[in-house]
């Protein structure tokens, strides 16, 4: 645990925090000081299991359950952690869906769901989360591109459209909410966890110059840098051992 508390006296709502990736963001903003608003979909008890493991580093914690398609859930979710903390300084919207759908297979349902989760629920979650973030004076909102959304990716069209929306998305709230807001967005390339298929690695491996996936917490030490980094905003870092060098004629 950092002998510093950089977050200290901050409180941060992390979307989708009950599992992998918005999980160990959640833990780690904790181990540097903030209190945490854990926001779940369906798993309930992997939310709780969060928030006992933040409360046992002595920060505070609690679980809220949101749908984030649907914008009045997303707006009750915002009222009820500001209710629970008394301030809210930091957005890190991390939920998302990644559904492989064809251009010619791609249904409705599955746009829906892509467009709703990836790209409307940060958007609205923002715009909620603003005038909170904004009375802090030091508010920042974290979103999370990925490389489909930079380099597109004909198998995950919905989801890389999405994306692509999240960075353009990123660019405009940064102009649109300084100077008291600062919003950037990581776009990483495959994280993988322990207990994950080693198929999941192979072809990624294989095109990424750095020869391997991305962790967690190195995710986390960019999301900790866009938190305290105070002249950033409107910046997309990309996070994916230069696979998207690839995509670079040579």
């Amino acid at each position: 645990m950092p002998s510093e508390k950089r977050l200290q006296g901050r409180t941060a709502l992390v979307t989708g925090a009950a599992k992998r990736l918005g999980r160990a963001l959640a833990l780690r903003l904790a181990q540097e000081g903030a209190d945490v608003a854990i926001h779940y979909g369906q798993s309930h008890t992997e939310a709780e299991d969060v928030v006992s493991e933040i409360q046992h580093q002595g920060r505070r914690a609690a679980a809220f359950p949101a749908e984030l398609t649907d914008v009045a859930a997303i707006q009750r979710l915002v009222g009820d952690v500001v209710r629970h903390f008394g301030q809210l300084d930091i957005l890190v919207n991390s939920a998302a869906t990644f559904l492989e759908t064809k251009f010619g297979e791609t249904t409705e349902k599955a746009w829906d769901t892509s467009l709703g989760t990836n790209l409307k629920a940060p958007f609205f979650c923002a715009q909620a989360a603003a005038p909170h973030l904004a009375k802090s004076r030091r508010g920042v909102i974290i979103n999370f591109a990925d490389l489909g959304g930079l380099m597109g990716w004909g198998e995950f069209l919905p989801h890389s459209l999405a994306k692509s929306g999240v960075v353009m998305m990123t660019r405009i709230l940064a102009k649109e909410l300084a100077p008291n807001i600062r919003v950037n967005a990581i776009a990483p390339g495959t994280i993988t966890m322990p207990g994950d298929p080693p198929s999941w690695e192979s072809n990624y491996i294989a095109q990424a110059p750095l020869g391997r996936t991305g962790r967690p917490d190195e995710i986390a030490d960019a999301v900790m840098y866009m938190i305290t980094a105070e002249f950033m905003t409107g910046h997309v870092l990309i996070l994916d051992g230069g696979r998207s060098l690839a995509a670079v004629a040579t």
